[in-house]
């Protein structure tokens, strides 16, 4: 008996002739008997592979097979547009075979939501924000709606376990587990991660039955049509993008908004059929332009990371990424959009319009060869999810024990591994605040917590983590780009000066509610050499980078131009070693040790060489940059020094204005939120192995 002959009679004869599918493709196939055995599951393949078919299938046979009655199975996604994306095609499935599945969140019609809760579908499409507020409103019987739920489907995992929304998406299911009365079969879809095993253990939680995951073998080998060229500017990359690949459709990306507005103007002046979405423009625009682009052959849609995620878009020819991505993991979301056609191969031309752009995408495309993926880290020390947990419970029961909230959501791993005495901690300031009311052991929302909380029937509470870990850098009106938050999570002395667009920019204010740093031109004194992007960048990206500047190495990737482009860029760096790190007198008289040991680990070094130099020490992605008045032998001789500490014991000082950027900020002694954001940036195996290597000083 094959695989597919396991599925329910039903929905084989649908897909064979309904859909008109003469098989399914390979791995669709293999995973089918781990989900009917209700394993807990990952399944890693490209973007527009087929995942979910590869989940929903086996999961809708079970359903038949088993008589799974009321609302069974929930399929979570992380933003509106997939969820859109996607309900149709889950309609289709379920109507097939006599069932429904249905949409809820912000956007769907109240008439829709009751609609639901009367008549609940077999499969709801939702988001993590939105089971939040079934979990708390008055007007949902959730232990009801909830009663039959067998199995959850999160897809794109990989965009939630990253950042603190993966928490509170573990913290709902962890609660609606508890109402069902029973584990939940939990399967999560992505693109490829360097930790899947983690991934797994991290999604089934507390879960006790077997977790796997499932690996596709990709057709071809992984071969991929990977090219670098270097054009200098967004107008030249227009007319490489328009002479290019005539008649075919080209997905391409760029890093911020206004650069795609402009982009996509530079290519209609050059009679380029052109399409553009993004997230300032309406769902309505977005829908529009993402169903033109899908319906035509030759046209081009510039996007920024919104179609990163597995939006259908048809089948595509080409994508093309403006300068370089921020991670390898989301340069292969951007390439597996393509290659998905019998005898085509994944694709994707870079155009670099920038010199620090040019050397970071040939080195994240040498990781890429390597075959190395980033791991995905969840965030450590949750405690703000841990007090929205709570207050969300208060909610959810009407009052609740204080010996009994945390037995709710303790099966959350990053919950699990916080000490009991910082839980009691958060609770009693809380109290103190009067965010929480206690009375006769009952907590409930406090004076305080009603008003800060409390507008708009709680919405503060319910759209918990949705801002991203991205702040967007605004000149004026003008959008120039985005940088990742632990840019700007250290602590620093002085103005702050970043590297966008080739300029330098120094940061006039940091707005941390709102995710938004307001910059004005600078000459950057002392930043003579190219440091890079102003994003924070990893340990392997910044030392792939090292090695590009370093070696006198060619690849049949790179173009011509952007050959010529980088032994430029090497010439300025010929004092850089690829085995050694070097600490530059430069000519301001500043010493600037160059690690290339990524934002992390230049952050923790800079505190604890500030302290040993008695000096303010500045650092980016690359580089650790020292007061004139510390001398290149005081340099070496702290470097020495520091070499003989406790590297675990070491942590890097918190930008103190960091706290108010955090989301439930005012629920945590500040003592606590401070060693939340010091944990999270800190990163003592990088440090150690920057501190492991040798240092050359040299004076320029």
């Amino acid at each position: 008996m094959s695989n597919f002959d396991r599925l329910h009679p039903a929905l084989q004869h649908h897909i064979v002739n309904s859909l008109g599918w003469r098989e399914l493709r390979p791995f669709q196939e293999s995973v089918i008997p781990l989900i009917l055995d209700g394993q807990h599951l990952i399944v890693l393949a490209p973007t527009a592979g087929g995942k979910t078919e590869a989940a929903f299938f086996p999961v809708v046979s079970r359903m038949l097979s088993e008589g799974w009655t009321g609302l069974s199975v929930l399929y979570l996604c992380p933003i509106k547009a997939l969820l859109n994306n996607l309900d149709l095609r889950l309609q289709r499935y379920s109507t097939l075979l006599g069932r429904r599945s249905a949409l809820w969140h912000g956007d769907v019609k109240s008439s829709a939501r009751k609609t639901i809760l009367r008549e609940p579908p077999d499969c709801l499409l939702t988001t993590p924000e939105s089971l939040e507020v079934m979990l708390v409103s008055p007007n949902v019987d959730s232990r009801v709606l909830f009663s039959n739920l067998r199995v959850v489907i999160v897809d794109e995992i990989h965009a939630f376990a990253g950042d603190d929304r993966g928490w509170h998406l573990l913290s709902v299911l962890e609660r609606i587990s508890k109402l069902a009365g029973r584990e939940l079969q939990r399967l999560g879809l992505s693109a490829t991660v360097g930790n899947p095993e983690t991934l797994s253990g991290w999604l089934a939680g507390s879960c006790k039955g077997p977790r796997d995951v499932f690996f596709p073998q990709e057709s071809g080998g992984g071969e991929a049509d990977v090219q670098l060229d270097f054009v200098g500017s967004l107008q030249n990359a227009a007319v490489v993008i328009s002479r290019l690949h005539r008649g075919e459709k080209r997905l391409v990306f760029v890093d911020s908004r206004s650069r795609a507005e402009q982009l996509a103007s530079e290519l209609r002046q050059l009679q380029v059929t052109t399409f553009v979405t993004h997230s300032s423009l309406s769902q309505e625009q977005r829908h529009q332009a993402e169903e033109a682009f899908a319906s035509r052959e030759d046209c081009v849609i510039v996007a920024t990371s919104v179609l990163e995620l597995g939006i259908d878009v048809g089948n595509l020819d080409r994508v093309i990424q403006i300068d370089s991505p921020p991670t390898v993991s989301s340069f292969l979301q951007r390439m597996g959009r393509t290659g998905r056609r019998s005898g085509t191969l994944r694709n994707c031309l870079l155009l670099a319009t920038k010199d620090e752009t040019l050397v970071q995408a040939a080195g994240l495309i040498d990781l890429w060869a390597e075959g190395y993926v980033e791991p995905i880290e969840p965030p450590p020390l949750p405690l703000h999810v841990l007090a929205q947990q709570l207050m969300a419970l208060t909610l959810q029961e009407s009052g609740i024990g204080r010996g009994e909230w945390l037995k709710w959501v303790e099966g959350v791993p990053g919950f699990a591994a916080i000490p009991p005495e910082q839980i009691e901690q958060l609770v009693s300031s809380m109290l103190q605040r009067d965010i929480l009311w206690e009375e006769a052991g009952i907590l409930a929302m406090g004076r305080e917590g009603e008003s800060t909380y409390g507008r708009k029937n709680f919405l503060e509470l319910f759209s918990v983590f949705m801002s991203p870990p991205l702040f967007s850098i605004l000149h004026g009106r003008q959008e120039l780009g985005y940088v990742d938050e632990m840019t700007f999570l250290g602590k620093h002395e002085g103005p702050r000066v970043l590297l966008l667009g080739g300029r330098a920019w120094q940061v006039n204010h940091i707005d941390w509610q709102r995710r938004i740093a307001y910059v004005e031109a600078t000459d950057a004194t002392g930043r003579t050499r190219w440091k890079g992007e102003g994003q924070g960048l990893g340990y392997r990206l910044s030392q792939a980078i090292k090695r590009i500047l370093a070696l006198d190495e060619n690849s049949e990737r790179w173009s011509r131009r952007a050959i010529e482009r980088l032994s430029e860029i090497r010439h300025e760096f010929s004092w850089l070693r690829a085995d050694s790190m070097v600490a530059v007198l430069a000519g301001g008289g500043q010493v600037e040790w160059w690690t290339f040991g990524g934002i992390r680990a230049n952050a923790t070094l800079a505190q604890v060489l500030a302290i040993e130099t008695s000096s303010k020490v500045g650092h980016d992605s690359f580089t650790l940059t020292f007061e004139s008045a510390v001398k290149l032998q005081d340099v070496e001789s702290a470097i020495e020094a520091i070499r003989q500490c406790d590297v675990a014991e070491m942590r890097p000082a918190v930008d103190e204005a960091a706290i108010e950027g955090l989301k439930f900020s005012e629920c945590l002694p500040v003592d606590l939120a401070k060693e939340m954001l010091e944990r999270r940036l800190q990163e003592s195996e990088t440090t150690r192995r920057v501190l492991e290597e040798n240092t050359r000083f040299v004076v320029q």
